[in-house]
């Protein structure tokens, strides 16, 4: 079982004076990159979340927010800065009087002027820390559920590729027999065409003949390939992430495809590399977005 790299989770509860609502998603990385957006009420558990969520989503860009939305306000005003209202009041009043302007509502429209309140946010008791962290856990289940889910189609789309690379495997089997006596006639006509027939001395052709078969041979190339693929599956079934275990079986996977395409020397089996070659990056692409 895989989990994809992206994920998405959302869940929000409203407590009738106050709404929570927790948002995790992620995009592709090597590593862990995590961006943490809260409220400042719970600055100090930011370190908290941020080993929750490394010990529990271990690799993504991963972006976490916590939102807060209150029918009444938190804060709390500590007092007014009088040097600073006096200021503003006196601008106020002169810019009046040069506008010829009504100077009625100039205390109020000066208090709402910046840093003449002074304001201080309320802190957040256990209780809503505990609320807001198990939200968040619930949050990263449905993202965790979400990575699964798209893992399952992730799954089923390596097994067809992986199924496809095998399939061309079997047709490069079949095709094996003839490309031996195609190598050979080729190499008969050849040096009967270079030195005539009746000067070619049969024992030293077949002496010469097995060793340019030996060296063309595939036969290693077809058991490691078919050994891969099957180790590739297997791997799929896992319940570990394993994103790059499989990326660096899909390398060995490429490497023995390449020999093969080196060594066939036939135009129909360079045409089964080819379609595992297709195959293989379609894999390569789509393990990219695996955990």
């Amino acid at each position: 079982m895989i989990k994809s790299m992206t994920g998405f989770g959302l869940i929000s509860q409203d407590l009738g004076n106050v709404k929570y609502t927790v948002e995790i998603k992620s995009l592709n990385s090597k590593f862990l990159e995590l961006s943490v957006k809260i409220p400042r009420v719970f600055a100090d558990k930011e370190f908290e979340l941020r080993n929750e969520c490394s010990r529990t989503i271990e690799r993504g860009k991963v972006n976490l927010s916590i939102n807060i939305e209150q029918n009444e306000a938190k804060t709390a005003a500590l007092g007014i800065d009088i040097d600073l209202l006096q200021q503003y009041l006196e601008q106020l009043k002169e810019v009046s009087e040069k506008t010829n302007q009504s100077t009625n509502n100039l205390l109020q429209l000066a208090l709402g002027l910046p840093d003449v309140m002074k304001y201080q946010e309320e802190k957040a008791s256990e209780d809503e820390w505990k609320t807001v962290s198990q939200l968040v856990k619930k949050t990263i289940e449905a993202f965790q559920q979400f990575r699964l889910d798209e893992g399952n189609v992730l799954e089923n789309d390596l097994k067809l590729r992986i199924g496809i690379i095998l399939q061309n495997l079997e047709k490069v089997v079949a095709e094996e027999p003839a490309r031996i006596i195609t190598i050979k006639d080729r190499l008969n006509n050849f040096l009967a065409e270079a030195v005539g027939k009746d000067n070619i001395d049969q024992n030293r052709f077949e002496q010469e003949l097995i060793y340019y078969i030996d060296k063309l041979d595939i036969t290693e190339e077809k058991i490691r390939l078919k050994t891969h693929c099957d180790y590739f599956l297997e791997t799929l079934k896992s319940a570990d992430a394993n994103g790059k275990k499989l990326g660096f079986i899909a390398q060995e996977i490429g490497r023995e495809v390449n020999t093969l395409g080196s060594k066939a020397n036939n135009a129909a089996i360079q045409k089964f590399v080819v379609g595992m070659k297709e195959e293989l990056e379609k894999i390569k692409e789509q393990l990219l977005n695996v955990l």
